[in-house]
């Protein structure tokens, strides 16, 4: 019983760790907020150099219908329309951008403003595919080999423990 318990209580550690996780990562893509109903975010917030993000921002105005500019050093200026109730654009990032967090600031036409924060990334692309094959053949153990080699020892020793616990031992009394 007290194997049981003991498996009980570590996978409910690793269900809250997890839960925690989540609610991080949650909590960390939330749009930059100025005013009551102005903000800008951008879409995805991190993005690799060479590729486009979407804008989409609220100025707190007549169902904004009016246009707003956004400036960033990762894309330059861009001018924000009204699309929907938002003002939405679209900008590449130059595929020479260095790596980096670059502020992205909102100017409305009523002077309110708002910024968030992009990330570039600049990964270099592999020249060729990369080497899989037949289960041997590729070079090295990622991360994702360790983590499932992890996974298994963590099951195999839950398992051991619950059925140590779960044994009664017998005695001499009984």
């Amino acid at each position: 019983m007290q194997g049981i318990r003991t498996v009980n209580r570590a996978l409910s550690s690793v269900l809250t760790l997890v839960g925690l996780i989540g609610a991080f990562v949650l909590m960390s893509a939330a749009p930059a907020r100025a005013g009551e109903n102005t903000f800008v975010e951008v879409t995805p917030n991190s993005a690799q150099a060479g590729s486009r993000v979407t804008i989409q921002a609220k100025c707190d105005n007549d169902n904004n219908s009016r246009q707003a500019s956004v400036h960033s050093d990762a894309f330059g200026s861009v001018t924000l329309r009204p699309d929907k109730g938002f003002l939405t654009a679209q900008a590449s990032i130059p595929r020479d951008k260095q790596a980096g967090d670059y502020p992205v600031d909102l100017r409305c036409e009523n002077g309110q403003s708002a910024s968030t924060t992009l990330t570039v990334l600049n990964m270099a692309s592999p020249s060729k595919g990369p080497a899989t094959g037949g289960g041997g053949t590729a070079g090295g153990r990622g991360a994702g080999s360790l983590l499932v080699l992890g996974g298994v020892a963590l099951v195999g020793t839950a398992i051991a423990l619950g059925m140590a616990g779960g044994r009664r031992r017998t005695g001499a009394g009984s």
